[in-house]
């Protein structure tokens, strides 16, 4: 079995910055990629950015060129860099790990970013 154990959310006035963390323990044989997928109220679950073994990257439209996905494969930790904070940036942001044949989500940390 895996965890994620994400950190950093919090409050933040728009234009603000905030680092999240999600760190993988456990079971890891081995990692494909982890990434950064956030849900707001009454919204589908969306992605936001993906960051593969070899460190390729991959950003939605809505944050690219603000947030900043980096990975520390010796501590199978996943960062999200987030700049210029907007308040529709506010959801709740969950880690996803892809496993050789698992995928396993963390449980959530919540940004709100307001006006």
């Amino acid at each position: 079995q895996v965890q994620l154990v994400e950190s950093g959310g919090g409050l933040v006035q728009a234009g603000g910055s905030l680092r999240l963390s999600c760190a993988a323990s456990g079971n890891i044989f081995s990692i494909n990629a982890m990434g950064w997928y956030r849900q707001a109220p009454g919204k589908q679950r969306e992605l936001v950015a993906v960051i593969t073994s070899g460190s390729s990257t991959n950003y939605s439209d809505d944050v690219k060129g603000r947030f900043t996905i980096s990975r520390d494969n010796a501590k199978s930790t996943v960062y999200l860099q987030m700049n210029s904070l907007k308040p529709e940036d506010t959801a709740v942001y969950y880690c996803k790990l892809w496993g050789l044949a698992n995928i396993y989500w963390g449980q959530g940390t919540q940004v709100t970013v307001s006006s």
